[in-house]
């Protein structure tokens, strides 16, 4: 099935062959993916990565997608609420999700979600001066990114690290921890934590001319939140979406 899986991600986001090959070695999971199949097909899939939010055990829902011969017969709806129902019945306190558009925001409400939390996007150029720039383990980053995250952060560690660590680097210098990759002469910083002003000094030590950044901020409505239990409080910041 991960053959069909894969020609199903590939038509709904256009994502390389490298991109695909990432994930489902690194990042898939037979028990945290759903599908809906016609005739043995896989025509509606999602996937979720377990986080963690002051000892709540979340769902990040990612990648859902429906084939293009059957959208708008409410697959994704369906399918949305039969991962529901399974979270809940392995004892997830709540969900997560990052809409690819602005559009989607209202779909999701829909199925009972709420923007959540907010991130800034920047870009800059580099500077004259450097930083001290070390690159870190996954193991160094997971550990170290407990520590940088603001109050009411999710944790995203486990095999979001591991499918991260198939196409990005980890960073971290005296008041920030990086994770990025560069494309070209660009450096695209999936999260940078601590001091955003460390950005264009970082791009020197990397020698990246250029680079877009996210960080911690309120300029972008990022996530969603849907919460399974009363006592599962809303997270304040989520960072790593897989984009």
């Amino acid at each position: 099935m991960i053959a069909e899986l894969k020609k199903l991600w590939q038509e709904a986001f256009g994502d390389s062959d490298e991109t695909l090959n990432a994930f489902f070695a690194h990042g898939f999971s037979e028990d945290r993916f759903l599908c809906i199949q016609e005739d043995g097909v896989p025509v509606c899939a999602l996937y979720w990565f377990d986080c963690y939010l002051q000892g709540h055990k979340l769902a990040y829902i990612y990648a859902l997608a429906t084939a293009k011969s059957h959208r708008g017969k409410g697959l994704a709806h369906r399918l949305m609420a039969q991962t529901h129902t399974r979270l809940k019945e392995q004892g997830y306190a709540g969900a997560l999700l990052v809409p690819g558009s602005s559009e989607l925001f209202g779909f999701y409400e829909k199925m009972g979600y709420r923007a959540a939390t907010t991130v800034t996007e920047f870009s800059c150029d580099w500077a004259a001066r450097s930083v001290p720039v070390l690159e870190l383990t996954s193991r160094e980053y997971a550990r170290l990114r407990r520590a940088f995250l603001p109050r009411g952060g999710v944790l995203q560690e486990g095999a979001t690290i591991s499918y991260l660590q198939a196409q990005m680097h980890f960073y971290a210098g005296k008041d920030f921890l990086l994770c990025a990759t560069m494309q070209e002469d660009t450096l695209l910083a999936q999260e940078l934590l601590g001091d955003p002003r460390s950005a264009p000094h970082i791009l020197r030590a990397l020698g990246a001319p250029k680079g877009t950044f996210r960080t911690v901020g309120t300029d972008k409505a990022f996530s969603m939140f849907l919460p399974f239990r009363e006592d599962c409080p809303a997270p304040a910041y989520f960072g790593l979406a897989l984009d």
